[in-house]
């Protein structure tokens, strides 16, 4: 008589092996009368990145464990103002529910979200994980980057923040995991990996939001201001946006946008004493010089002009955007434009770094730029603008 025997499935054995997303499974042999129980545990969800400081790899459970606490669901009572033809051109007021999600940032009670959610809000709402409403203030937006800080009463609330990470060093393959709410759906977890970086996404005011971190860990509606955490747990990103795809539905497709938890951090404390940002404006779109440029650019590092808006102190002191496209590491550029190396004496070695630094300026001071053109170095003395409230045609970032 043949002895039976039981084997662990195929579909099993690859989750095992591709990241330990499957947890508890038990395999069973039963041969010569002997039954051996094995359980597979599950595995870390990759190596932390070594530049992640003190980080160590968790599974997507403890990862869940220690920091669905902190996400919050946010809910706001909405006001928006509409025109029909049957209203003589008077605009109507109509009342709508948005909902999102959120984390909890300090023990004071700032809860970060996304711009969109809570925009034209007339009340909101915050809820953590036993359901209770809490009433937030909007502490502080910025539309720019779609980020808004909230404020809940501390008091008498078991708050967990969690911690931020970094999105500098961050690599197309690194594991991410979101938690957020969506379709309603509280506090749910999805994983996937970075699946491109550098991306370029549209803010609430039309501006451009650069090096926005592309993943395929499902994001659908409802899970905008929730994190995206790296495989030590801490945040990389705020999720902001979907691809739909060419049917127009609303679901996912495998790609979601995160804004870079970098460019959050520059923002927090202006938003916080000020309850808004004010940026400095050169008037020009440009992408960082990596790798994927080799043997087509004259450097290894910068910041490539892609565009200039017309009017802007840019395009006054004369730096040029690109005039030929081609497809570089699968995206589309311009080519052919300036390639910024300094910016106010500081080395530019990315788009981050030209926009940081604008950033630390105001309207009205004067920056000189240093830049390649034809493979000559130049400089330029650029006064800077305050940034207008709305993108019009044209007009870019920083």
């Amino acid at each position: 008589m043949q002895t039976p025997r039981s084997i662990l499935p195929i579909a099993l054995a690859s989750g095992v092996i591709g990241g330990g997303l499957v947890a508890g499974a038990v395999a069973v042999t039963d041969i010569g009368g002997t039954r051996t129980t094995t359980v597979v545990q599950q595995a870390p969800l990759a190596t932390a990145d070594a530049s992640q400081k003190d980080g160590t790899a968790l599974t997507a459970r403890e990862i869940y464990k220690r920091d669905a606490p902190g996400v919050a669901f946010i809910t706001a009572q909405i006001v928006q103002r509409t025109s029909s033809p049957f209203d003589f051109g008077i605009p109507q007021e109509q009342q709508g529910t948005s909902t999102g999600s959120g984390f909890v940032l300090d023990k004071d009670g700032t809860i970060a979200t996304n711009a969109h959610v809570v925009e034209g809000a007339t009340k909101v709402t915050v809820r953590f994980g036993d359901n209770a409403a809490h009433p937030a203030q909007v502490l502080g937006v910025d539309k720019s980057t779609d980020l808004a800080l909230l404020k809940i009463d501390p008091k008498g609330v078991d708050l967990h923040p969690l911690a931020l990470g970094s999105s500098h060093g961050l690599q197309v393959g690194d594991p991410t995991i979101a938690i957020g709410n969506p379709f309603g759906l509280d506090r749910t977890l999805t994983t996937g990996v970075v699946s491109a970086l550098q991306r370029q996404i549209k803010a609430p005011n039309g501006f451009t939001i650069d090096n926005v971190i592309q993943t395929d860990a499902a994001i659908n509606p409802g899970n905008s201001g929730g994190p995206l955490l790296d495989a030590t747990g801490r945040v990389i990103g705020i999720n902001s946006q979907i691809e739909t795809g060419s049917g127009g539905g609303n679901g996912n497709v495998g790609i979601g946008f995160a804004i870079p938890i970098d460019t959050v951090k520059q923002k927090i404390g202006e938003l916080k004493s000020k309850g808004t940002v004010q940026y400095a404006y050169l008037g020009v779109s440009s992408q960082t010089i990596d790798s994927s440029f080799s043997g087509l650019l004259p450097v290894k590092s910068g910041a490539l002009v892609q565009t200039v808006t017309a009017g802007s102190p840019a395009a006054k002191a004369g730096l040029q955007g690109g005039d030929i496209t081609a497809q570089v590491g699968g995206t589309p550029m311009a080519l052919g434009g300036d390639i910024i190396t300094k910016a106010d004496g500081q080395v530019v070695k990315t788009a981050d770094d030209l926009s940081a630094i604008i950033g630390r300026h105001k309207a009205g001071d004067k920056v000189k730029i240093d830049f390649i053109r034809d493979s000559k170095t130049k400089s330029v003395d650029v006064t800077l603008a305050k940034r207008p409230a709305s993108v019009s045609a044209g007009q870019q970032t920083p």
